[in-house]
């Protein structure tokens, strides 16, 4: 039992009685800034004293040139009656405002040496009419001198340098802030997000759920002696929207929100990493509990080891090894979960992702076509969408988007209605709103000459024609030969499902639509040219990956020859003999050489539809996946060309002539006259 007579500890009224005390996150934050300030301020007022003696003594001084000058001054009556003076190595006197300028103090300097001579001369002058006060003051030799300069200039180093670096221990200070952690805190009222405002990700939602309950609840899971998982790793593609999560993670909960960017912790001093990693988390505990959130993580958590390295005092290693040590520290009453981001799981170090640390993998995909839709209706609610607006087929129409990039969709869509002066955005301008964001702005105003124009036109036919002859290919959405970015022209698809797996079939229906342009732009001007080098690109990356990773040749068998997934090496070996190598390049050779013999045969057996598509290209410049079926057909398009519209705004924009006016009845010549003969 405690003793009656000693005194207990009273508490100050008043004072929070929390964790930190009443002080914010850290520590004493204005102590450690005090001490820092004081000495800017020191710096500051020092800077100041010095700017404004400079001034004084020399911002209105006029040195003359010579004696004459000054001579000349005097005669004239221009210099102030008792104000000269006569110093220990200049003449000074105050010359009378007038057309030259305000009133001002002139000298003229001399040689001490030569002082007597100066004296003599003055005396002439003015008749003794001087006052010869000697040297200069003595609080100006002591100011000017470089003894005293040097004490200042130590005496600033002591005080803001030196006392930073003493204070630097406890994260204060100027040099000491290097080694704090550069986080910044979110609350709920900050991120304001919620699940609400995170779809298209339904299972990883559910699986960070579990998070949410033991930051809301944690003795429902200490009751029975479980602990939640110390670190969660989310995985993802860029703008899958991992960051999205942990916000909304933080917003459910309603706990601190501490995020940092790995790179932050890297600076060009080794060590300052592995410091604000100790200060991030040491903050962090106090502010329990509470979420950290450390984004890119891949920035200072790659393998140790691999590559190139400055050896044991790398600065990444030293903040992996801090990190290691901090999520090793926590005890089982610390309620701080750390979740880390990255799109490159395969190059973390195999110690940050064990059990124990991010022993808790979450993978955050591309969505599908569901969650697709999803993302675009939680972002179309910000916007005005037309009546004619099918979200579903923008959601078919784009396999493979991210979140962010469909989130940019509906935003590019609202700039084009914008500029259009539209009440709401329509379904063209989702459709234009996609095509750019897939394939770049379209270039209308460039000029393009018509032989590279009738080149273009079939090298899109035919693709086009492929497109819709191949079975096993995705239906064709639309053509054009307008550019956009790079490209000359598009053949669009329309998936009409998700693939998570490539089948042999798909994958030959893709090489061979790829090779269709050079086909038809070769057959048609007998030449060839650049415009082919993407569709070369994808033949030659789909035929290797078959090759070397998804075992779909006959005479490499059910092998991978592609080397360990994140293998970081400056000199990465082969895993396979040199004849193997001779044996994968004439595989890779013989898919493309027999896509192109395919698709070739193809095309030469239905070159009328290629024509009739190319043709109505260079009408129309773009066609939709309907126009180019009913071109196949060998029916007609009853749309206007590109030169009926052009007439037609120009008819439009073109004033109408006014008829000529009609002769007055006392205009019209007496009855009777025969007409002049012309």
């Amino acid at each position: 039992m405690p003793d009656p007579d000693q005194k207990q500890p009273q508490k100050k009224p008043g004072r929070p009685s929390g964790k930190n005390n009443g002080k914010l996150p850290g520590g004493p934050v204005g102590n450690r800034y005090s001490r820092g300030l004081f000495g800017w301020v020191m710096v500051f007022v020092l800077v100041a004293m010095l700017v404004l003696i400079f001034q004084n003594v020399s911002g209105r001084i006029q040195t003359l040139g010579s004696w004459a000058e000054f001579t000349n001054l005097y005669e004239q009556g221009d210099l102030k009656a008792g104000t000269i003076q006569l110093r220990e190595r200049d003449i000074i006197a105050v010359r009378k405002a007038g057309v030259d300028g305000p009133e001002r103090t002139v000298r003229v300097k001399f040689d001490p040496a030569v002082k007597t001579q100066y004296t003599d001369w003055l005396k002439k002058l003015t008749g003794g009419k001087f006052t010869d006060i000697g040297g200069p003051p003595m609080w100006q030799l002591l100011l000017f001198s470089p003894f005293f300069l040097t004490v200042i200039f130590i005496a600033v180093i002591w005080v803001v340098i030196l006392r930073g670096l003493r204070s630097g221990g406890g994260g204060g200070g100027m040099l000491g802030n290097f080694g704090r952690s550069k986080h910044r805190v979110f609350h709920k009222e900050m991120t304001n997000i919620s699940f609400d405002d995170v779809a298209g990700i339904n299972e990883a939602k559910e699986e960070v759920d579990e998070i949410i309950q033991f930051l809301k609840n944690p003795k429902k899971f200490t009751r029975l002696g479980a602990h939640i998982p110390r670190g969660v790793l989310l995985v993802g593609a860029p703008g899958t929207g991992k960051t999205l999560l942990a916000k909304a993670i933080a917003g459910e909960a309603d706990v601190p929100f501490f995020s940092i960017s790995g790179s932050d912790f890297v600076e060009m001093f080794v060590g300052v990493g592995a410091s604000r990693v100790r200060d991030l988390f040491k903050t962090a505990k106090e502010s329990s509990p509470c979420i950290i959130f450390l984004d890119e993580i891949d920035a200072v958590g790659r393998k140790r080891g691999a590559g190139i390295s400055s050896g044991g005092h790398d600065e990444r290693e030293q903040t992996l090894n801090a990190i290691l040590v901090e999520m090793d520290g926590f005890e089982t009453s610390d309620q701080v979960i750390v979740i880390a981001a990255t799109n490159r799981v395969d190059v973390l170090d195999p110690a940050l992702t064990r059990p124990g640390r991010f022993d808790r993998e979450v993978v955050v995909p591309l969505p599908d076509v569901t969650g697709r839709l999803a993302i675009l209706t939680v972002h179309a609610k910000k916007v005005k969408l037309g009546p004619n607006v099918d979200l579903e087929r923008i959601a078919r129409g784009t396999p493979m988007f991210s979140g962010a990039e469909l989130a940019a969709i509906i935003n590019e869509a609202a700039i084009i209605a914008t500029l259009m002066d539209k009440d709401f955005i329509e379904h063209e301008d989702l459709e234009e709103a996609r095509d750019k964001v897939k394939f770049g702005r379209q270039s209308k105003s460039r000029k393009v000459e018509e032989d590279e124009r009738v080149a273009t036109a079939y090298h899109e036919a035919g693709h086009a024609v492929l497109q819709v002859l191949l079975e096993d290919a995705d239906p064709l959405h639309k053509v054009t030969i307008i550019p956009r970015g790079e490209t000359g022209g598009a053949s669009m698809t329309l998936p009409i499902k998700d693939r998570y797996t490539y089948g042999a079939k798909w994958l030959g229906a893709m090489l061979r639509v790829a090779c269709g342009g050079r086909i038809g732009e070769e057959i048609k001007t007998g030449d060839i040219s650049s415009g082919a080098s993407a569709d070369i690109a994808q033949v030659t990356r789909i035929a290797r990956t078959m090759v070397l990773e998804w075992g779909m040749s006959e005479k490499l068998g059910f092998v991978r020859y592609t080397g360990a997934e994140g293998q970081e090496q400056m000199f990465p070996e082969r895993e396979f003999s040199d004849e193997t190598a001779a044996v994968i390049d004439d595989e890779v050779r013989r898919i493309s050489d027999e896509a192109f013999a395919d698709a070739k045969k193809t095309l030469m057996e239905h070159w009328e539809q290629v024509i009739a598509v190319a043709e109505a290209l260079l009408k129309h410049e773009t066609l939709t996946a309907a126009e180019v079926e009913t071109l196949m057909k060998g029916e007609k398009l009853s749309k206007p060309t590109i030169s009926d519209l052009l007439a037609a705004e120009m008819k439009k924009h073109t004033p109408e002539p006014t008829p000529p006016a009609k002769p007055k009845p006392e205009d019209d010549p007496p009855s009777g006259l025969l007409p002049t003969p012309a």
